[in-house]
């Protein structure tokens, strides 16, 4: 089983104020769709709420919910981490892609962290956990200094567990 998680981070961990965004980054919502389509993308309702188009195409979208039995359309549904789990796509790479407790729930699982840096300080009131590079090995990082639809600076990089 392949489990990654996929977020855009603050340089305070800062990755959600309102159940929303703290900015809008296109080619990063351009990555996103990328590395995510044709996979399984897993998030908690309130991540699912928040989306402009709902379920995401092109994705087995799974919905963890913790009201047994309840049901969203066209969504796969799970009741627990471990359920989510159970029903994640063994063949191929699985997204968790919020928000902050599910992040927090399943870091212990993932095998690679797909980051988006951005090295600003944001208001948040959604933050994602410290990582601990004793325990991820970064593989690839690209800088973008040159984004004129933003005011700050940002980094993609991959890690993978060590």
């Amino acid at each position: 089983m392949k489990i990654s998680i996929i977020v855009a981070i603050a340089a305070n961990n800062a990755i959600g104020k309102d159940n929303d965004l703290l900015w809008h980054i296109s080619r990063d919502l351009k990555r996103f769709k990328e590395l995510t389509n044709g996979h399984y993308i897993v998030m908690g309702k309130k991540t699912y709420f928040s989306l402009p188009k709902r379920p995401l195409p092109n994705r087995t979208n799974m919905v963890i919910t913790d009201v047994p039995g309840e049901q969203i359309d066209d969504c796969l549904m799970a009741y627990s981490i471990e359920d989510a789990i159970g029903k994640m796509d063994p063949e191929k790479e699985n997204f968790i892609i919020g928000g902050g407790s599910i992040y927090r729930q399943f870091l212990p699982y993932a095998d690679k962290l797909y980051l988006t840096r951005v090295h600003k300080d944001f208001e948040a009131d959604t933050f994602f956990p410290e990582i601990s590079l004793d325990e991820w090995e970064l593989l690839e990082k690209e800088d973008v200094t040159d984004d004129k639809q933003n005011d700050f600076t940002y980094s993609f990089e991959i890690y993978r567990r060590k």
